[in-house]
């Protein structure tokens, strides 16, 4: 079967080996080279799964510099995968930009289903799922307090990603802007061995982290007000 250069992009695991698709492995296994955002991570993934497909270096840091040949690769016939870390390339992660100029040079841009850690979040949290606003990373400082303040008028479940050492400050933040009273989930190292999935009140969550800091990847879901 005759191979069409194309880039695909290739969700995986968010923290358990098993979340990747058959069809996920396959690609990885077919294409001529992968795009990782950590090599380092990325190859502890393709060794368990016995995959020996070459790997480049694909992260925030270089993506502006990079864009462009590796869209000429693909131009002259090579196949790519890009991978990120953990979760769906795009996604708060490396993606959008090398997408987006395959795009405008008409290059077959292909991706994959697959995992993604806000949609496991969203749905454990219990909050409504209908009609929700993924906002990714907030601002550390510039914008903060205007986000804060369109949040506390949004009627739909707001999920957030943040740091372990952020957290405590972002729950007193939107305890403040929001009341303490809104109600919360704090979805901390989802599919992994010590994932943990603790509700209550945005002031009551606050205290907790704060006598318990967090570590592992954190999904923050927020309640919309009534």
């Amino acid at each position: 079967m005759t191979k069409i250069a194309k880039l695909y992009i290739v969700p995986t695991p968010i923290g358990n080996l098993e979340d990747i698709t058959l069809r996920a492995l396959r690609i990885l296994s077919e294409v001529d080279l992968i795009l990782a955002e950590d090599t380092r991570t990325s190859s502890i993934l393709l060794h368990h799964y016995k995959i020996n497909t070459p790997m480049q270096s694909h992260h925030a840091f270089n993506e502006h510099k990079s864009v462009e040949a590796i869209a000429k690769k693909i131009e002259d016939g090579c196949t790519v995968a890009l991978i990120s870390d953990a979760g769906t390339p795009g996604i708060s992660d490396p993606g959008f930009l090398l997408v987006r100029t395959c795009i405008e040079r008409g290059i077959l841009v292909e991706c994959l289903p697959g995992a993604t850690a806000f949609v496991p979040a969203l749905v454990n949290s219990g909050f409504p799922s209908d009609s929700f606003l993924f906002e990714g990373f907030l601002p550390v400082k510039k914008g903060r307090q205007k986000k804060f303040k369109i949040f506390s008028e949004e009627h739909r479940t707001a999920i957030f990603y943040e740091s372990p050492y952020r957290l405590v400050k972002t729950l007193l933040d939107l305890s403040q802007f929001l009341g303490p009273d809104r109600q919360a989930c704090v979805c901390r190292e989802l599919s992994k061995k010590f994932e943990e999935n603790r509700r209550g009140r945005l002031e009551d969550l606050a205290k907790w982290y704060q006598e318990h800091p967090p570590k592992g990847e954190i999904v923050l879901v927020v309640s919309g007000t009534t």
